[in-house]
């Protein structure tokens, strides 16, 4: 048996698709997105900061350690006692009372530093070239340690102490 077909076409609409999703507010993903964009910012601020202040101190120390190599040429006593004060001026940090130490307490002082033994070794003929001057020293070595001490006790301090160097 089959269907009779109607004569009369239904009444059909064509299908409405819902409006477009406003733009505002946006999805939980975008507020997502914004908030750690927002945290890699001020992270990465941050680590700019911290890596501009330590490269301005850097270059702070090795134009003082050149002037101090300029400033006596030829006069390893006062070259001496210039980078011992530098030193000391750094190693309050790590002992309130550095600034008058003397022999092995200084030594320890120094030791709060990370670095190698050889390096310590080095420092600590600054000591003897200040006071005998006829005591051993070398000139570039001794530079050479005092900047590889001076960076690794910028490296260990604390944020708000490396405002004072």
């Amino acid at each position: 048996m089959s269907m009779p077909l109607p004569q009369t076409p239904l009444p059909l609409r064509d299908i409405h698709l819902p409006p477009n999703p406003p733009w505002w507010p946006p999805a939980p993903g975008w507020w997502v997105l914004l908030a750690v964009v927002c945290v890699l910012l001020v992270v990465g601020f941050g680590l700019y900061r911290r890596a501009r202040r330590a490269r301005i101190w850097r270059e702070r120390v090795l134009a003082e350690i050149r002037q101090l190599s300029d400033r006596h040429p030829r006069d390893d006593m006062a070259y001496a006692a210039a980078l011992h004060q530098l030193l000391r001026r750094a190693a309050w940090r790590y002992s309130a009372d550095a600034h008058h130490l003397q022999g092995e307490p200084w030594r320890r002082v120094l030791a709060q530093v990370p670095i190698d033994s050889a390096t310590l070794d080095t420092l600590m003929t600054l000591e003897a070239r200040m006071y005998q001057p006829h005591a051993e020293f070398n000139r570039v070595a001794v530079e050479a340690a005092v900047h590889r001490w001076l960076h690794a006790a910028w490296r260990r301090m604390k944020p708000l102490e490396q405002n004072h160097a």
